[in-house]
C-alpha cells in the first residue's frame, strides 16, 4: 500500500461497496481497528503524534537555561543570551560536560518563544503590505567600500527605492551630510522622472530631522533646508520610529542597500573617481530592471514602466542641494570649507565669495560667476590646488613656481604635461630662469581660451622649430584649431590627400623677437641672420624746433 491517503480511501471504498465489518475490514487491510475507524470517520489520515524525545544530559540544567532566558527579559536587545553564550556559562559554572551546541540550540529556540509569551514579550510578526503604483518610496543610507586610485576608503550609498515596483536609485557620495542627502533625492527624482505622491519614508537622519518629539505621535523638529526642499518638491515626509521598529518599517530601502552591495559591489569596485562609479551603477540598474522580485508578477522594470505615469511631475525651477557658505579668502588664495582647503583666483584675496558646498563638488561664486570647481575631498585637512588660480601671481614672482604644490598637484593629475615640461626646459636655457618661466606661463594662460589639445599642439609645433616664444605656440594653437574645424566640417580626415600636399610648403609663423638672436637659438630654429642696420630716428630730429642763435648780451639787453 502507499500512502496513508491511499489506505483510507481503500478502506472507505470497501466499506462502501462491500459492506464489510469493521473487524473484516482490519483484517483485508492488515491494520487495527483503530486505524479503520479513523478512516471511515474521515478520509484526512490524522496527524502523527512525534514521540517526546529524552535529553538526559540537558535534563539537570534545563533550569539553569530558563533562568537565563529569564533575566534577559529585562536585558537590552543586543546583550541577550545566545546559545553560543547559554553553552559557554553552562560549562563555566554548572561544570556541565558532553553537552552538545545543537541540543543547546534546539532547546533554546523553543524555550526563549514561550518564556518571551510568558513575560508578557511582543512576538515580531511580519505583515505583507500592498502599495499602490506611484505613491509610496524609502530612502536610506549605507556604507560601502570602494577602491578610489588604489585607496581602500569608505564612502556612503543612497537608495531611493519604490514600494510598489521596487525600482531603486543607487548614488556614492563622500559624505553622508545634508547635502549629500539632498543632491541623492534630485538625482533619484531624475532618474525616475518624478517624485511619490503620498509620502517617502525616512528614520531619523540629522541631515533631515534636527530633534525627535517624544511622545505620541510621528512629531519631528525638521531643519529648515529640508522643509525647504520638500516644500519645493511637493511630497510628505514619513519618520519611522526610532530604533529596530524603525528599520522594519522601512525594510525595503534597508533590503535594497544589502542586496545592492552583495551583488554589484562585492569585491570592492576599484576606479579612478567616484564619478566613474555613479556611471557605472546607472548601468547596474538598467540591467536590474529584468529582475524578478520574490513575490512579484512582473519584472521591476514592467511595474516601474506602469508606475513611472503616475508619479508628481518635477518642478520646473532646479533646486541647489549644495549648502550655502561665505568664506573669506586667505593670503595664500585658499577658502576653508569643512576643514578643507581649496584654491581660488589669486585676484579674490581678501574678500569674501558664495560657496556651494555639495555632495561631490564644490562650487565657487564671485557675485553671480562661477569661479571655481573642485571635486570634494573627503579627507580633513587636506587641500586641492588648481595651477592656473596663481598664473598672474607667478608672472612676478616667476622663482616660486617649481616649488609649489600647485604645480605639484598639477603634475599628479596629469594637467602639466611633458610638453609642458619640455618648452620649460627650453625657455629657461634659452631665456634664463626668470624670463623662461614667464614664457611658460603665458602659454600655461592660453589654457584659458584654448582646449589643452590645442595648446599641446601648439607647444609641440614651436620645439619642432626651435622656438620658445609664447606667441609662437599661440599662433600655432590657433592655426591647428582652425585646420581641425575645417577637417571637421568638412568632414575630411587630417591626413585626407596627403600625397597631393608633399610638395607644398609649409608655412610657419614665428617670433620676430627670434628672428633677430644671433645666439645658437636661431641657428637650431634655421633661421638666416638679419643684416640690416637697426632702424634709426636720426631723420626725426629736423622736425625738432630750432634753438635761438642770440648773443648771451643781446638777450640781456632785451630782459
Amino acid at each position: 500500500m502507499g500512502s496513508r491517503v491511499e489506505l483510507f480511501a481503500a478502506i472507505r471504498r470497501d466499506a462502501r461497496v462491500d459492506d464489510l465489518s469493521v473487524r473484516e475490514l482490519a483484517r483485508r487491510h492488515g491494520v487495527h481497528r483503530r486505524t479503520v475507524r479513523q478512516a471511515l470517520a474521515s478520509a484526512v489520515p490524522p496527524p502523527r503524534k512525534r514521540p517526546a524525545r529524552s535529553s538526559p544530559r540537558l535534563d539537570p540544567f534545563k533550569d539553569a537555561i530558563d533562568g537565563m532566558l529569564r533575566a534577559d527579559l529585562e536585558a537590552p536587545r543586543k546583550q541577550r543570551h545566545t546559545a553560543t553564550r547559554i553553552l559557554a556559562r553552562l560549562i563555566e559554572e554548572e561544570a556541565a560536560t558532553g553537552l552538545s551546541y545543537s541540543t543547546v540550540r534546539d532547546y533554546v529556540r523553543v524555550r526563549r518563544a514561550a518564556i518571551d509569551l510568558e513575560g508578557g514579550r511582543r512576538v515580531e510578526a511580519f505583515i505583507t503590505q500592498e502599495h499602490a503604483p506611484g505613491r509610496e518610496a524609502e530612502v536610506d543610507f549605507g556604507e560601502v567600500y570602494v577602491v578610489l586610485d588604489g585607496v581602500k576608503t569608505k564612502y556612503h550609498m543612497f537608495v531611493l527605492w519604490l514600494s510598489h515596483s521596487g525600482k531603486a536609485i543607487h548614488r556614492v557620495y563622500p559624505t553622508e551630510a545634508q547635502e549629500a542627502f539632498l543632491q541623492g533625492h534630485v538625482e533619484a527624482f531624475d532618474a525616475i522622472g518624478g517624485v511619490p505622491t503620498q509620502h517617502i519614508k525616512y528614520d531619523n537622519l540629522t541631515s533631515a530631522v534636527a530633534r525627535v518629539i517624544h511622545g505620541p505621535g510621528r512629531a519631528r523638529d525638521e531643519s529648515d533646508r529640508w522643509v525647504l526642499f520638500r516644500s519645493h518638491y511637493g511630497f510628505d515626509p514619513f519618520h519611522c520610529q526610532p530604533g529596530i521598529e524603525g528599520a522594519h518599517e522601512k525594510g525595503g530601502a534597508e533590503g535594497a542597500v544589502g542586496w545592492f552591495r552583495r551583488n554589484h559591489l562585492t569585491p570592492m569596485p576599484e576606479v579612478a573617481s567616484l564619478d566613474e562609479l555613479n556611471e557605472q551603477i546607472k548601468t547596474w540598474e538598467a540591467a536590474d530592471d529584468d529582475r524578478r522580485i520574490s513575490g512579484h508578477v512582473n519584472t521591476i522594470g514592467e511595474d516601474f514602466a506602469l508606475e513611472r505615469p503616475l508619479l508628481r511631475p518635477l518642478p520646473e525651477e532646479p533646486f541647489d542641494p549644495g549648502l550655502a557658505l561665505n568664506p573669506r579668502v586667505d593670503r595664500s588664495s585658499m577658502i576653508t570649507v569643512r576643514m578643507v582647503k581649496y584654491s581660488v583666483p589669486a585676484h579674490l584675496i581678501g574678500r569674501r565669495v558664495r560657496v556651494s558646498l555639495r555632495a561631490s563638488q564644490v562650487l565657487v561664486f564671485d557675485g553671480r560667476a562661477l569661479v571655481a570647481t573642485h571635486p570634494r575631498v573627503a579627507a580633513r585637512s587636506g587641500h586641492r590646488v588648481i595651477l592656473d588660480h596663481y598664473l598672474e601671481v607667478l608672472r612676478f614672482k616667476p622663482g616660486a613656481l617649481p616649488g609649489s604644490t600647485a604645480l605639484a598637484q598639477a603634475r599628479a593629475a596629469g594637467v602639466f604635461t611633458s610638453e609642458h615640461e619640455a618648452f620649460w626646459a627650453a625657455s629657461r636655457k634659452v631665456n634664463g630662469d626668470a624670463d623662461g618661466t614667464r614664457e611658460l606661463i603665458d602659454v600655461l594662460l592660453l589654457h584659458r581660451s584654448m582646449t589643452a589639445a590645442e595648446v599641446i599642439a601648439g607647444i609641440s609645433a614651436a620645439l619642432s622649430v626651435g622656438s620658445v616664444s609664447a606667441d609662437v605656440v599661440a599662433v600655432e594653437a590657433r592655426r591647428h584649431a582652425n585646420t581641425t574645424h575645417i577637417d571637421i566640417v568638412s568632414g575630411s580626415s587630417a591626413d585626407r590627400h596627403r600625397v597631393a600636399h608633399d610638395d607644398a610648403r609649409e608655412q610657419r609663423v614665428v617670433s620676430l623677437t627670434q628672428r633677430r638672436l644671433t645666439d645658437p637659438a636661431a641657428v637650431i630654429a634655421g633661421l638666416p641672420p638679419d643684416t640690416r642696420p637697426l632702424p634709426s630716428v636720426a631723420a626725426y630730429d629736423e622736425l625738432l624746433p630750432r634753438r635761438s642763435t642770440l648773443e648771451p648780451d643781446v638777450k640781456a639787453s632785451t630782459s
